[in-house]
């Protein structure tokens, strides 16, 4: 579990085929010697297993789901990914809770450069949008963020400078891929409620209340 804080950025050292999957090297913003083997960390969103620990490195396995769910088969070495630890007990939960299971990509439409802030229009996978709505939270890379307007497949987020700066979103381009983990919350409700597709009827005060949660 993850809080969408990120840590640090790190580079992309190497990547390898293996089998149907892949091996990431990434160099760490933070002491390599903290990480464990098989502990948890989230490269650009997703939640990947650390298989070795080198001074100043850290390499991944990625399998095929992971590979055909997000961007990290499009990486290649120099690029630069969003690095966070998994949350510990007790710590503060300054984001919201992310899971680093990526959902799927979305697709940067729209970038406008404001004199205090930065916003990105995101196009989404029709599947992911009942999942989204305005102010709820959104973890794109990895980062936690609020969904200022929500429209269709669309969504927009404002980025804030400190953001900007010490994620990879700042230098995210039109045309650009990104991963999209939408809210968990929503995801267990629709299961309760056994809403499992987007023909379902919308959520109500009245079925709420026939299903206990009024």
């Amino acid at each position: 579990m993850f809080t969408g804080l990120v840590e640090g950025v790190g580079e992309i050292r190497g990547s390898s085929r293996q089998a149907e999957g892949l091996r990431l090297t990434v160099t760490l913003p933070f002491p390599a010697g903290e990480l464990v083997l098989g502990e948890s960390v989230a490269v650009a969103g997703a939640c990947l297993t650390v298989v070795e620990v080198t001074p100043r490195a850290a390499a991944f396995e990625v399998s095929p789901e992971t590979l055909a769910r997000t961007t990290l088969s499009l990486k290649k070495a120099g690029d630069r990914v969003n690095l966070e630890r998994a949350l510990k007990l007790g710590d503060r939960l300054g984001g919201h809770l992310v899971t680093g299971h990526v959902d799927g990509r979305g697709v940067l439409r729209e970038r406008r450069e404001g004199p205090e802030h930065l916003q990105l229009k995101f196009e989404m996978p029709g599947a992911l949008s009942r999942y989204v709505i305005d102010k709820g939270s959104i973890a794109i890379d990895g980062v936690s963020l609020t969904v200022n307007t929500c429209q269709g497949t669309a969504l927009t987020v404002n980025i804030i400078p400190h953001t900007a700066q010490v994620t990879t979103l700042g230098q995210l381009r039109v045309g650009d891929q990104v991963n999209l983990e939408t809210d968990i919350i929503g995801k267990y409700v629709e299961k309760l409620l056994g809403l499992k597709s987007p023909d379902a009827p919308g959520v109500s005060a009245e079925l709420l209340a026939r299903h206990g949660f009024l």
